[in-house]
């Protein structure tokens, strides 16, 4: 974008419409490739076997009716940024006030457990020596500090390194899946097993359900995480060049990058090794490679791991302003927020979200150990996602009943409607319930309520007064 026109985004205070096609295409997938399916694909293997792919089917097929409303819901209105505005305006203030806040402390949430997932990765650049608590806290310092750089400078620039952090991802699976194939098809033998690689390992091992439902429904915990983020899409709608055109292209491919870029890679995994042969501790996509005799496989995938998490942080403080922004147009957060620096970007509150950030520096330097810190912190922030979820089906319910106009003349229509805001509605209020049935889990959904309490004292005590 132009310097003028990025000055005259910022003289009208609206955010400027940087992003291209090729920048939402990128950070749709990105958002659909969560740090989850490189992190958390070995543990959900061990616990689910090979119905982890129906699991992943069933959960991708509910986010896409997620964003099929809300892509609807953003179309329906132009004036409508993000979901604040919508819920906002649908559902109530309360609703907005709830759902910008939500998401903000999700992608916080998700930030500090990145900052302990990049400490972690790195390790294996010290020879698997643990840093210090001092090393610790300044690598995490100086990732947040690369990352707010990064944000502060363009919208564009933002979009530009999204789109390649997300093309590193995309091009590690795709090879995992051709160096797959080719083992599969050639009768590749493992030294270190045994085993003959081939798709049978899918149902020979005791069969799809291995571990009976109980263990179909404790896979749900973990993989339902690596979906977070994929409604990243909504929150870049406003600074998207002719979303009408775009956004729909980048919400109808979302299956076939679930189907692609989780299932297949998944399918190839387990072919390869059998599903209960698998090292939860060890990344399936790191075993497949060095079984496959690339000498590089572990420092390659490290660093296809560490670009996730960098994408993922890099996300999350975009989506953290704009969140933030949206509240304080809406009167519902510090005026400061609603300001635009002369490149059109919301800095003082990339500034604030980057100052939460630090407080998971500091949590480096306290807390060495962060593993159970992870856990939780994931965990808390795949439960008001859900919620957000919840919020956007809520909205869509209230817009089909009470702007029939607007649903009728929509050329984007969230297919069955108000059946399916129920159905996916149910199923993620169950899976809520599913993360009881663990202890680490459970720790995260009884902390959960206390910021659903700091909400409303807020709510109560300072935005309602302004009213």
């Amino acid at each position: 974008m132009s310097n003028e026109n990025l000055s005259s985004s910022a003289e009208t205070g609206e955010l400027s419409r940087s992003l291209s096609n090729r920048h939402l295409q990128l950070i749709a997938i990105g958002g659909a490739i969560g740090t989850g399916l490189f992190m958390g694909s070995g543990k959900t293997i061990s616990l689910a076997g090979p119905s982890i792919l129906f699991i992943y089917m069933i959960i991708g097929l509910m986010v896409f009716f997620v964003m099929r409303a809300l892509g609807e819901l953003l179309l329906s209105n132009l004036q409508y940024k993000s979901f604040i505005d919508f819920s906002t305006d649908l559902i109530g203030p309360w609703a907005g006030y709830f759902v910008g806040w939500t998401y903000w402390l999700c992608w916080i949430t998700i930030g500090i457990a990145d900052l302990s997932a990049i400490i972690y990765y790195l390790q294996f650049f010290n020879n698997g020596v643990a840093f210090t608590p001092t090393e610790g806290a300044m690598i995490s310092v100086a990732a947040i500090f690369f990352i707010m750089g990064l944000n502060l400078v363009t919208v564009k620039l933002f979009g530009e390194l999204e789109f390649w952090f997300a093309l590193i991802k995309i091009i590690a699976i795709v090879v995992l899946i051709l160096v797959g194939l080719w083992m599969i098809f050639t009768g590749f033998t493992s030294a270190a097993t045994g085993q003959v690689a081939s798709f049978t390992h899918l149902w020979d091992h005791g069969g799809m359900f291995p571990k009976g439902f109980e263990g179909f429904l404790a896979g749900f915990q973990i993989a339902i995480f690596a979906f977070v983020g994929v409604e990243l899409v909504g929150t870049t709608a406003a600074e998207t060049k002719d979303p009408e055109k775009n956004l729909p292209k980048a919400v109808n491919s979302i299956p076939i990058r679930i189907i692609f870029f989780y299932v297949l890679a998944l399918v190839i995994v387990m072919s390869v090794t059998p599903w209960d042969q698998i090292d939860p501790k060890v990344s399936p996509f790191v075993n497949l490679f060095s079984q496959a005799g690339i000498a590089a496989a572990a420092i390659i995938m490290n660093l296809v791991v560490l670009s996730s998490v960098m994408s993922s942080m890099n996300s999350g403080v975009f989506s953290t302003s704009r969140m933030l922004f949206g509240l304080s147009r809406e009167d519902q957060g510090p005026k400061a927020f609603g300001l635009l620096n002369r490149r059109a970007v919301p800095a003082n509150a990339l500034y604030f979200s980057g100052v939460c950030l630090l407080g998971g520096a500091a949590l480096q330097y306290f807390v060495p150990n962060t593993v159970e810190a992870f856990t939780l912190a994931t965990t808390l922030s795949t439960i008001l996602f859900i919620l957000v979820w919840i919020i956007i089906l809520w909205s869509y319910l209230v817009y089909y009943k009470t702007r029939p106009e607007l649903h009728a003349k929509s050329v984007f229509k969230l297919p069955g409607g108000p059946l399916t805001c129920y159905v996916v509605i149910i199923f993620f209020i169950g899976t809520i319930g599913i993360l009881a049935l663990e202890p680490d889990t459970l720790k995260s959904l009884m902390v959960s309520p206390i910021w659903l309490i700091i909400l409303a004292i807020g709510y109560f005590c300072f935005y309602k007064k302004k009213q």
